[in-house]
């Protein structure tokens, strides 16, 4: 038997619009614009705008007359951040994105001694590392490292890179910055045979709602099977994947 779709209320699906609007305009904005942004006429809109200002949803600045989001949005989503666990929806996500990229992926976080992997998923193909659950990789060494390099604190960075190198006095130097300045405008990190000769490893990262990056979506494989570049097959499913991610945790798209 075919299930039928639940019926919901049209008028708050209308009313929706002005905030999806308010979201993706990204700033507090006039009535003629959050109506237009919505599709719908000012008359329209200002009943839906009169009401989510009641529910502290929405208001209006005193002096502007502009619209921004309210402290019942801001508490919602402050709630709907700490309830979301990154980690969590990342695995989910794994098993499909093995089978799609055809190589291991993985996910990795900043622990207390680095980028550190958590979850690994095996891919159709095998490849001969030496990880698994609970591995510290080098940040200057692999993609994982080096994408968490470019976005986490640099005081962080700098401690991991004393702790790889073995001793206290360490820098970044020139050739390493620029890597780490073209990773963060791409957002995406490569590398081939980096810790392991003729392995190749891609990596994308995950932000939250704050714009901290949490974790990193890794694929490894044999470099004459795995396309280093961002715009090839897996690297263009790796990023879809961790925007996809980072959306669901609240971060909004790097344009906005």
């Amino acid at each position: 038997m075919e299930e039928k779709e639940s019926r919901g209320i049209q008028s708050i699906e209308v009313g929706g619009r002005l905030l999806l609007a308010l979201v993706h305009l990204g700033r507090p904005a006039p009535l003629k614009d959050l109506a237009r942004e919505a599709d719908m006429t000012p008359a329209k809109a200002h009943p839906y705008l009169v009401s989510f200002g009641k529910l502290g949803l929405i208001e209006q600045d005193a002096a502007t007359g502009h619209y921004g989001l309210g402290p019942l949005a801001l508490q919602v989503g402050l709630i709907s951040l700490q309830q979301v666990d990154p980690i969590k929806l990342a695995s989910a996500e794994l098993p499909a994105l093995a089978r799609a990229i055809g190589q291991t992926v993985g996910i990795a976080i900043w622990g207390n001694r680095g980028p550190t992997f958590v979850r690994l998923e095996e891919g159709p193909t095998a490849v001969h590392v030496n990880m698994r659950h609970g591995t510290v990789v080098s940040v200057r060494g692999t993609a994982s490292g080096r994408l968490f390099a470019a976005f986490a604190p640099r005081d962080q960075v700098m401690e991991a890179l004393r702790a790889e190198a073995g001793h206290k006095t360490v820098k970044i130097e020139p050739a390493f910055e620029e890597q780490l300045t073209a990773i963060r405008e791409l957002r995406y990190a490569s590398i081939t045979n980096g810790t392991v000769a003729g392995i190749t490893a891609i990596s994308a990262p995950v932000f939250n709602g704050f714009g901290e990056m949490v974790l990193a979506l890794t694929a490894i494989g044999p470099t004459a099977m795995l396309d280093e570049s961002a715009d090839g097959e897996a690297g263009r499913l790796l990023v879809e994947c961790a925007q996809s991610l980072s959306r669901r945790l609240g971060a909004r798209p790097p344009s906005m």
